[in-house]
């Protein structure tokens, strides 16, 4: 049954290997979970899954294996022997719990009475003490009480029963999906690195307890600077005209940057970039900032990123006085080689479908012109653009 439930995450393209599948058996075998669907689905995703942008892919998988169950009634049954398990459950029970099941003739009656009855009742039944129903006394059904009953459905009042892999409620965090400021988040915390800096004021638990047990059982406490967030980011934001379909997804993605890091800098353009940029849009042309002042006043360290769809005129990145906006004396194109030399941890996000740019031109340009390193704005995306931003560190 588990062999055959691994075999389906595969299907599904989780990542799984025999580890995780080990470590879920000697789970099951601890009884960390015990005829509750539920609970299993908790407790395999927890062994199964290693990063939650897979959790959707799980749902699905869960959900596609174990469809027709309730419970684990079928799975126990061709995992353990019937008698076996009618046994363990009437450990379970308390001795007022047993002499209520034994008053209603032991559990094979209980059983036997509750079949006849589902073949008896036509219709749905609240109340009362003899049918299936909900809000009753009777032995059978849910939301009532008898302390020797079965439950038949609905919600238990100590906790729900709901299938929680069919709300499917990580769908956003799908690697194929565009980007939310959530899962924006869950991305930009990989680019996070962090150095030491300061005086020693945290307590390295770690060495604490190495030194302590090479020192004979004497607490030998050890100190180490604490930590800041050191990365710094520098962010080009594209704005206007075919970019404004995607301006909830850069706001998103803005404010996601601003919760994560401290040293963050951003600047505004429009279709390319040019000799100026700008931090306020209602006075892009009264306040703008040169680009060589920017490239001056941010060190080479800084992790720079690019966000804009790169659609355009091919002329508005080749060509002196390109831009549509203003008379630029030297084209796109050799403001970006600028830039990329100053910066060597650098990428483009493209809020437009990666199976879309070979229609356009202008992106096959600015792809080349940032040495190949555009991706798009999904999380999968996002992870290969943060693989390439940390890989000079």
């Amino acid at each position: 049954m588990l062999i055959g439930f691994f075999l389906n995450l595969r299907r599904y393209k989780l990542p799984v290997s025999t580890t995780e599948l080990l470590a879920l058996l000697e789970a099951l075998q601890q009884r960390l979970v015990f005829a509750d669907l539920e609970e299993f689905y908790f407790l395999a995703r927890t062994c199964m899954v290693k990063d939650e942008k897979h959790f959707d892919k799980f749902d699905r998988a869960f959900d596609a294996y174990f469809q027709d169950l309730e419970t684990l009634d079928d799975v126990i049954e061709q995992m353990i022997p019937e008698d076996w398990l009618r046994a363990e459950f009437m450990k379970q029970l308390s001795e007022e719990e047993k002499a209520k099941v034994e008053s209603l003739g032991g559990l094979e009656k209980l059983l036997e009475e509750f079949h006849k009855r589902l073949e008896e009742q036509k219709e749905r039944h609240s109340g009362g003490n003899r049918w299936i129903g909900t809000g009753g006394t009777s032995p059978f059904g849910n939301s009532g009480y008898h302390p020797g009953g079965i439950r038949v459905g609905g919600n238990s009042r100590n906790r729900s029963a709901s299938k929680v892999w069919q709300k499917r409620q990580f769908k956003n965090l799908d690697d194929s999906v565009a980007l939310g400021s959530r899962n924006i988040q869950v991305a930009l915390r990989k680019l996070r690195k962090f150095a030491r800096s300061g005086a020693a004021e945290e307590l390295d638990l770690d060495d604490t307890i190495s030194s302590t047990a090479r020192n004979a059982g004497l607490l030998d406490i050890k100190m180490v600077p604490e930590r800041h967030n050191a990365v710094k980011v520098l962010i080009f934001f594209d704005v206007g005209g075919s970019m404004d379909p995607y301006v909830r997804v850069c706001e998103e993605l803005f404010s996601a940057c601003r919760s994560e890091f401290k040293h963050l800098e951003y600047f505004y353009f429009h279709n390319f970039i040019y000799e100026g940029v700008w931090k306020d849009n209602g006075r892009r042309y009264n306040e703008t900032t040169p680009l060589m002042e920017v490239l001056r006043t941010y060190s080479k360290d800084y992790k720079v990123i690019f966000v804009g769809d790169a659609s355009m005129a091919p002329y508005e990145i080749t060509h002196r006085y390109g831009s549509v906006e203003h008379m630029n004396e030297e084209p796109g194109a050799a403001w970006m080689e600028r830039v990329t030399d100053t910066y060597s941890d650098l990428v483009w996000l493209n809020p437009v479908g990666e199976e879309y740019w070979q229609y356009t031109p202008s992106i096959g340009m600015t792809r080349k012109l940032v040495g190949g390193q555009m991706f798009p704005m999904t999380l999968e995306g996002m992870d290969r653009a943060i693989a390439r931003l940390v890989k000079g560190r």
